[in-house]
C-alpha cells in the first residue's frame, strides 16, 4: 500500500475512535500557553530540550498516525480550520489545540505560516548506536551519516531510507537532528519514523557496524566498486560522507568502497541524491534475493 494511503486509512480509523481535541483561541501573542512555539527560528538553533516542532498536513499527520513521539499539543490558524478538520480529529483528547488568526499566528512564530499548521512533539527515549544495530532483524538495510551538517540532505536522507525500507539511519555528532523542523519537513514526516540513533563521539564505526555483522559500503567518487556491480549481504550499511570532504580516510581504507559513475567531466553528486540511488539499487537486489511468494514461475 502507498504511504498516502496508509496514512489516510490510518486516519479515517482514528478518527472514528478519538474523542475530538479541546479547541483554545489565542487572541494574543503573548500567551504564556503558546510559549513553546514563540520565535520558532530562533529555538530552532539553540534547541528544545526534549522538544521538537513539526509543521504542515502531510507531517502532522505522519505525528498523530504513525509516529513514535508524542504530540504535546497543535497551534492552527483559524482560516486553516475548516480543511483540516479530519486532521484535527486524530488529536487525543488531552492534547490541546491553540486557534488563532493568522496575523496572531505570525507574530508567535516571528514568520509567516503559509502551511498554518504547527505541532510541538517530545521526543521518545533513544537507544545508542550499538542498541539499535542489535535489534534489528538478521536481513538490514541501514544508513551511516558522518558530517551530514544540512537539514535538507539529513531529511531528504530519511525519505530515502524510508521509501527503500531501510531499518535505521544512524549519525554522527557532526550531523544535524533529524527532529530539527527543516529536517522533518523536507523528510515529509519520515525522520519521525524510520528509527535512528547517534554514534557516540569517537566511535570507531566500521567496528561498530562488523561487531553487529554489517558489511559497511562507503560511497566516494573514487570508489573502487562501480554501483551496478554491487551485491547485497544479508545485512548492508551504506556509508555518506559530507560534500566536498567526503568520507575520512580512515573509514575509507576500511571499508568496500562504492562509486555511481557519471558523464565525463563531472563526478559530484548531493549526498541526498546519492542516497536514494543506492538504496534503490540494494532494494532491488533484495527483492531479487527473495521473490514475492506465489508469484508465478517463469520457465
Amino acid at each position: 500500500m502507498r504511504t498516502s494511503a496508509w496514512l489516510a486509512t490510518a486516519a479515517h480509523k482514528a478518527a472514528r475512535e478519538m474523542p475530538m481535541a479541546e479547541i483554545i483561541d489565542i487572541d494574543d501573542a503573548g500567551d504564556p500557553r503558546i510559549a513553546a512555539y514563540r520565535d520558532v527560528r530562533e529555538r530552532d538553533l539553540v534547541g528544545r530540550h526534549g522538544h521538537f516542532i513539526a509543521e504542515g498536513e502531510v507531517v502532522l499527520r505522519v505525528l498523530l498516525t504513525h509516529a513514535v513521539h508524542r504530540t504535546r499539543s497543535l497551534l492552527v490558524a483559524a482560516n486553516r480550520f475548516e480543511s483540516l478538520g479530519d486532521l484535527l480529529a486524530l488529536v487525543p483528547a488531552q492534547v490541546p489545540v491553540y486557534r488563532a488568526a493568522p496575523a496572531v499566528m505570525d507574530a508567535i512564530v516571528g514568520f509567516h505560516i503559509h502551511r498554518g499548521i504547527l505541532a510541538l512533539g517530545e521526543r521518545a527515549p533513544t537507544l545508542d548506536a550499538a542498541e539499535l544495530l542489535a535489534r534489528l532483524p538478521e536481513e538490514a538495510l541501514v544508513v551511516i551519516g558522518l558530517g551530514i551538517a544540512n537539514h535538507d540532505n539529513v531529511g531528504g536522507i530519511f525519505r530515502n531510507a524510508a521509501a527503500f525500507g531501510a531499518a535505521a539511519v544512524l549519525l554522527d555528532r557532526a550531523s544535524c537532528d533529524p527532529l530539527y523542523r527543516k529536517a522533518i519537513r523536507v523528510s515529509v514526516g519520515a525522520s519521525l519514523v524510520v528509527p535512528s540513533a547517534r554514534i557516540a563521539e569517537g566511535e570507531d564505526v566500521v567496528s561498530l557496524l562488523e561487531r553487529h555483522g554489517f558489511v559497511p559500503f562507503a560511497l566516494s567518487p573514487s570508489g573502487a566498486t562501480p554501483l551496478a556491480r554491487l551485491t547485497r549481504p544479508a545485512r548492508a550499511a551504506v556509508l555518506l560522507g559530507t560534500e566536498g570532504p567526503g568520507l575520512p580516510a580512515g573509514v575509507m581504507a576500511r571499508a568496500r568502497t562504492v562509486t555511481i559513475p557519471m558523464a565525463g567531466g563531472f563526478d559530484s553528486l548531493n549526498v541526498a541524491t546519492t542516497s536514494g540511488i543506492v538504496l534503490y539499487h540494494l532494494s532491488q537486489a533484495a527483492e531479487r534475493r527473495h521473490p514475492e511468494e506465489g508469484a508465478p514461475s517463469v520457465s
